[in-house]
């Protein structure tokens, strides 16, 4: 099964909003109104009006029970009225637990075309069409699939789809080639997962024009690994043989094939650019014709926007998709647009979208109701269950491309610091680091991670920030410069809101706490939640610690702790 997709499908597709929304709601409620669920609002109905009028606003607390009953062998219509045959799993790293969500084969389709009309529009904006031109070295990773109590497998909506024929049969014509064959981004081992990408992309350099992710994190993981392991890869490349301890027999033949032989004239460059004292620019060096990195970097990943601008000699990051487990929701048709200015446009016919605005001062609106510079909460309706979901994002309205609104994702909604009343958002959270990212730019470190939390154990609480550093030579940290780490409490405090300097000048705040940790810990953090079931392909960064596992493996792991000296001023 393949797809068939254009870029005039868009055109379409957001000039028709306002009617395509109208007839994905009568098809949801068509196929899902006897359900158990829905049926005790409906009476069968499939009224717009009377949907809107009686089925309420939730969230997953409230479904989880049709869910787990499904889960556990009930029929797929206490919840759905279409097959349940498998189940999505949210990543855990937001919300701080693992979410399961039903589906069936639809979902796998609408990822793979909304990826494939991604890649249609990005391919657009460089160089007018470049899937004849070159490769993408993508960094694309499986996990072992489980199964709920009745047999119904559970797994990454990524991880869905590369086990589905959507992906084994995507269209070339849609989708770049990758340098790895699709042996290695099946492979469940993320160890030697990586290790064979990297493999296939460096004895592919003069073909990779692009360096692709789902999420940012999983790019400075690879680069992590390479710094690690260079020698070892080019050592690989110059005998043409796959190291012994790479097992998985697909995974190394295929490797084999692509390695095509000893090659000394590549190994020799290899080891020139990454014998280097500094690795700046190492992206571009190795990989000389690549245009641009891609990778969704807006949200929690926007902390490793500086890390990747550093390793690829600022490359443009294009964040191509805006989607959860829940829904998929739009694309981003400005692919060179800054990080902090990208905008996703929804493609209508996925769910049916509502929009809540974020005081909650008036009346849920739907998709081409939103107005221009506004806040929402989108509320989902899909295909597969759920009914009025509210996603817990916050977004903002940013413009429209023809009948279809933008947006631009602001943070998640729980996802705040608080010692007393004030309330610090992600976004910040990540203002303040890019105030204290400044600080760093004059000494030798680099910010490779971080999480934070509110300390209230402590009398006055006090914000608490994990940092991971790393000396720009690429060699571990063997001094931490107190001064210049004290510099940046100052500036996190200092880009704070009014209400926190006013707090933390009266006492009721304390002062914020940086804690150094090891290097490795935030691979460290990964590795715990992905053994809890989440998947390295969606994993993000928890940039708010909530489990007491996790913060006690990063307590583990702590170098030093660093204060800021005083009060940030009342006024900027």
């Amino acid at each position: 099964m393949s797809l068939s997709v254009e870029l005039k499908d868009l055109e379409d597709l957001t000039s028709n909003a306002k009617q395509i929304q109208d007839d994905v709601l009568k098809e949801i409620l068509t196929l899902n109104a006897n359900t158990e669920y829905l049926h005790r609002f409906l009476n069968g109905s499939t009224d717009k009006d009377l949907f809107k009028k009686n089925v309420p606003i939730v969230s997953y607390d409230d479904v989880k029970p049709y869910i787990e009953r499904v889960a556990n062998g009930e029929p797929s219509d206490v919840i759905s009225g279409g097959p349940i045959t498998r189940f999505v799993r949210s990543s855990g790293t937001s919300g701080g637990k693992q979410k399961i969500f039903p589906t069936n084969d639809k979902y796998s389709e609408k990822l793979g075309y909304l990826m494939a009309l991604s890649s249609l529009v990005i391919s657009k904006h460089f160089n007018g069409n470049v899937s004849h031109k070159g490769k993408k070295m993508g960094f694309l990773y499986n996990r072992l699939e489980t199964k709920t109590p009745s047999g119904l497998l559970v797994s990454s909506a990524f991880a869905t789809y590369f086990m589905s024929d959507y992906f084994k049969n995507r269209s070339s014509k849609c989708n770049l080639e990758y340098t790895s064959p699709d042996q290695i981004i099946l492979c469940i081992d993320i160890n030697q997962s990586v290790y064979c990408h990297l493999l296939c992309g460096l004895s592919q350099r003069d073909k990779v024009v692009g360096v692709c992710a789902t999420f940012a994190y999983a790019l400075v993981q690879a680069i992590n690994v390479l710094q690690i392991s260079w020698t070892e890869l080019s050592n690989n490349i110059r005998s043409g043989q796959v190291s012994e301890w790479i097992t998985d027999l697909d995974c190394k033949n295929a490797v084999s094939t692509i390695l095509g032989g000893p090659n000394p004239e590549l190994a020799d460059v290899i080891e020139q650019e990454c014998s280097h004292k500094s690795w700046e620019g190492i992206i571009t060096r190795l990989w000389p014709k690549a245009k641009y990195i891609e990778c969704i970097i807006t949200g929690q990943m926007a902390q490793y926007v500086p890390t990747l601008e550093f390793y690829s000699k600022k490359l443009p990051i294009v964040s191509p998709m805006y989607g959860s487990s829940e829904s998929l929701f739009g694309i981003n048709l400005d692919p060179l647009s800054k990080p902090q200015d990208v905008s996703y446009t929804f493609v209508p016919d996925f769910s049916y979208f509502e929009f809540l605005p974020v005081d909650h001062e008036g009346d849920i609106v739907d998709l081409v109701d939103v107005k221009l510079g506004c806040y929402y909460e989108p509320v989902v309706t899909n295909y597969f269950g759920l009914q009025r979901y509210l996603i817990g994002d916050i977004l903002q309205v940013t413009g429209f491309y023809n009948a279809t609104p933008q947006f631009r994702f602001v943070r998640r909604k729980d996802m705040v610091l608080s010692v007393d009343v004030e309330t610090t958002t992600e976004d910040d959270i990540l203002k303040a680091l890019a105030r204290a990212a400044l600080v760093l730019e004059s000494s030798s470190y680099m910010l490779m991670s971080f999480t934070c939390y509110a300390d209230i154990s402590t009398c006055p609480g006090h914000y608490v920030f994990y940092w991971e550093l790393k000396a720009k030579d690429g060699k571990d940290v063997v001094e931490l410069d107190e001064k210049v780490l004290v510099e940046c409490c100052s500036a996190l405090e200092e880009s704070f809101d009014a209400l926190y300097r006013r707090f933390r000048s009266h006492g009721i705040i304390g002062a914020l706490e940086i804690r150094v940790v090891q290097q490795g810990t935030f691979d460290s953090l990964m590795e715990y939640f992905v053994s809890q079931g989440g998947s390295i392909a969606q994993y993000k960064t928890p940039m708010c610690i909530k489990s007491s596992e996790a913060f006690a493996l990063l307590e583990s792991k702590v170098l030093a702790r660093f204060h800021s000296e005083q009060s940030p001023p009342l006024e900027f």
